[in-house]
Order: structure tokens, then sequence, then C-alpha cells
């Protein structure tokens, strides 16, 4: 199992951390989900075989940015 860590903005309200992290949990392989608003953080779980990018592209497709930090 492998970790990634991504800073996420554009987050303001428990409605965008549902959004981000129905988002990211939707990515195949993923098997959990961190999402702190206050922070602008995410830390996702996944299998290794999913491209980190995959977790980017899906937080910018729910509106908002991503960089893995």
């Amino acid at each position: 199992m492998s970790s990634l860590h991504l800073k996420v903005t554009g987050m303001h309200c428990a409605h965008c951390k549902t959004k981000v992290e129905r988002a990211l949990k939707n990515v195949p392989g993923t098997f959990g989900v961190s999402v702190d608003v206050e922070h602008g953080e995410a830390e996702v779980d996944f299998d290794g075989k999913t491209s980190p990018q995959a977790y980017v592209e899906a937080v910018r497709a729910a509106g908002y940015s991503a960089v893995p930090d």
C-alpha cells in the first residue's frame, strides 16, 4: 500500500470536504481518504498501482486544485 499527501486549495466548508473526499474515493485502487479543510490537505492510501496524477485530476474535476506535497 502507498500513501499520497496532497495540498488542496479552494476548500472552505464541510460541503467542499465531502466533494473532495468523494472524488478521491472514486479513484480505482483507493483504500482510504482523509481530508482536512482547515489545513487544505488530503491524505490518500492506495494500492500503489494508481498514478498520483489520477488523484490530482480527480480533485480538479471536483472543482478544486491539488498538488502532491
